[in-house]
Parts: C-alpha cells; structure tokens; sequence
C-alpha cells in the first residue's frame, strides 16, 4: 500500500502551527519571521512533503491555456475586462477558458478547481469572494493566480492583486455633487460587493464629514437580503433609490452604473425630472451609461486596462518574475444626470409604491 502523502496539516499539526502559517512560510512570506519560515520549511523537507504533487509532476509542461473567472456574462463590466485580458493572452499564445461564479464563492471554487484539472498555466479571478482558506488552497495549487478587484477581505498575501481605488473614485463622484451645492447626498449600495461596496461607501461618509454634514437616516440605502430576487442591479437601483428620495435627498451617489440606471428608471417613473429635480452619479463608465436619458455621470474604471495589467501580472508570475500589487485611479465622467442642487428637495411619501413598474422576478 503506498504511504499517504505529507499534506499542509500535517505540518501544521508536526509544528503546531496553523495551516496558514505553514502555507506562508513554504511560500517565503515575509508575514512571519525567518526563524519561523526556516524552521517549518525544514520541517517540511524532513516529512518529505512535495508541492502538490499533480502541479510539481507537470512542471516543465504546458497547455497554452488561462482560466478566468467572473461573476456574470451578463454584466457588461466585465466584456471590457475581459477584452483586456484576451488582447494580452493571444498575444502570448494563449487561449483562455471562461468560467462564472455568481458572487458565490463555493462556485468560484469550483470553477477554479476545474481549471486546476484542466492544467492551466494561470489563473484570473475577478471580484473574488474567496475566503482565506479557500485562497490558500488556489495558492497551494502552485499555479501562478491573480486576483482582479477582489470582494473579501481575507488575507492575499500568497496571490498577486490589482485594483481600482474604490476610495479615490467615491471621493471624485462626492467632491463632484458637493461642488454642484448639493449637501442632502444618499448613497445606494450592494451587498453582494462586500468590500468594494465597504470602500466607496466609506468614502461618501468621509467627503460628507469633511463638509461638515452630518449623515440623516434613509439617506444610505444598500441593496440587503430582502433585495435578491429584483432580476439585477437596475431593479435594485430603482427600489433603493425610492426609499433614498423618501429621505428628502436631492442627490444619490450609485454603488455603480446599474444601479444608476434602475435610480433613473425610478424617478421617470415618479414623475422626476434628472437632473432638474435629483442628480445621480454612477460608478464604473459602463457604455450603457452614456446611451440612456440623460446620459448618467459616472466614475470611470479603466476596465480594459484592468483585464490587461492582471494578464500582464499573470505572463510575469508564470515566467518566475516578481510582481507587486497593482492599484487603477478612476476618473469622473460629467455628464447629464448631475446638476446644481434645488434649494428644496423633492417630498415622496412613504406611501408611493414601485411595485410592479421596476423588474423584478417571481418565486418560480
């Protein structure tokens, strides 16, 4: 009978240590100690534990081929990012595999684990939702990962990042309706987004506190549990801007572009005129944002560059080079859906009701 392979846990137990630990220190991480990383990685060697074994016995090997995961096929802001990736993967000669989470991480794991079986020479994750277990198990895979826009906040230090600064692009779309003289400002968040949506809603709070406004109630709205079964982000949108207009305000800062088309949808509804009555900004530069009425200020994600600077990230982890951590600035779009602030707000009574005129899905 052959002898059990020496896993992580083993090691763990041997050094009394925690998983994480022990995958930190075989990975050279500067989190822990040299004396800590010394001792546990000859450790290792005396246990006779080998790097994954499936990944170490095709070194040398290659299959020409990339996975990339996203969250939605039918969200447009990932056909740019993904066209950004597959302009710097044919280049190279590479053919890259698709595969869909959902925002689930357990879905996101398994289509990582797919790619795993299917050999990949790297992989992409983009609004990566995996816990710190999950992502020291795509580490200990040793194949070269990065992680794009990642939503959790576990620790990453064994995967390569890049990012937008959520942070910058919440203080640009603030300054922007601050300067329009706007002071009663909502914000409409998403849930399934956990630190994006933490990050750009931190900076709304932040540019508010500056200008010495203090944050009314109703004024945040974030898409919750009881907003899953809306069909998608424009839905939410229109819901959460209601309730925000219910709180008097005369601006609405959208988590993204989305969600700024479903606040449009909302107040064309109601009767509102945008940006006559209520201003909306968005977030992200999708192009469906410049093709509705009013064409919605937005703040831009270079998202074609992001495709292209983690496959970029990718080439130079799989041919053994150091990579750091790479952070996107946004930019403000200004177009039609902002302007100067009324010196009312517009009043919506708690008993107007959406129901019905916005998307939604029903329990089939």
């Amino acid at each position: 009978m052959s002898r059990r392979a020496v896993s992580i846990q083993d090691i763990a137990r041997e050094a009394g240590v925690s998983h994480a630990t022990v995958s930190r220190a075989l990975h050279d991480s500067h989190l822990i100690s040299s004396e800590v990383r010394s001792h546990i990685q000859q450790l290792a060697r005396e246990m006779g534990y080998t790097p994954n074994a499936v990944a170490q016995s095709l070194k040398g090997q290659h299959t020409n081929t990339i996975g990339l995961v996203v969250t939605s096929i039918a969200d447009p802001y990932y056909g740019r990012v993904v066209r950004g990736v597959e302009e710097v993967a044919q280049r190279a000669g590479l053919d890259l595999f698709l595969g869909v989470s959902n925002n689930d991480p357990a879905q996101e794991m398994r289509v990582v684990r797919s790619f795993h079986r299917r050999r990949v020479d790297g992989i992409i994750t983009a609004s990566s939702r995996l816990s710190d277990e999950q992502l020291l198990e795509l580490a200990e895979y040793a194949v070269p990962a990065v992680l794009l826009n990642r939503q959790s906040d576990g620790q990453s230090d064994l995967l390569r990042s890049v990012y937008v600064d959520d942070y910058a692009g919440a203080r640009l779309a603030m300054s922007h309706l601050l300067e329009l003289g706007h002071r009663a400002i909502g914000y409409a968040g998403s849930s399934v987004r956990p630190r994006s949506n933490r990050i750009r809603r931190q900076g709304y709070l932040d540019a508010l506190a500056g200008a010495g406004i203090a944050v009314c109630a109703g004024w945040v709205q974030i898409g919750a549990a009881d907003l899953r079964y809306y069909t998608d982000d424009v839905a939410a949108g229109g819901h959460l801007m209601l309730e925000a207009l219910r709180a008097g305000v005369t601006a609405v800062f959208c988590y993204n572009d989305m969600y700024a088309v479903g606040a449009l949808m909302a107040c064309r509804e109601l009767g509102l005129d945008v940006p006559g009555q209520v201003s909306i900004i968005g977030f992200d530069g999708i192009e469906l944002a410049q093709y509705v009425t009013p064409p919605i200020t937005t703040i831009h994600q270079p998202k074609l560059r992001l495709g292209q600077l983690a496959m970029e990230m990718l080439l130079e982890l799989m041919e053994g080079k150091p990579v750091e951590d790479q952070i996107l600035l946004p930019e403000l779009l200004v177009r039609c859906s902002t302007a100067s602030a009324l010196a009312v707000p517009v009043k919506i009574g708690p008993d107007t009701d959406l129901s019905g005129r916005l998307p939604c899905t029903t329990s089939n």
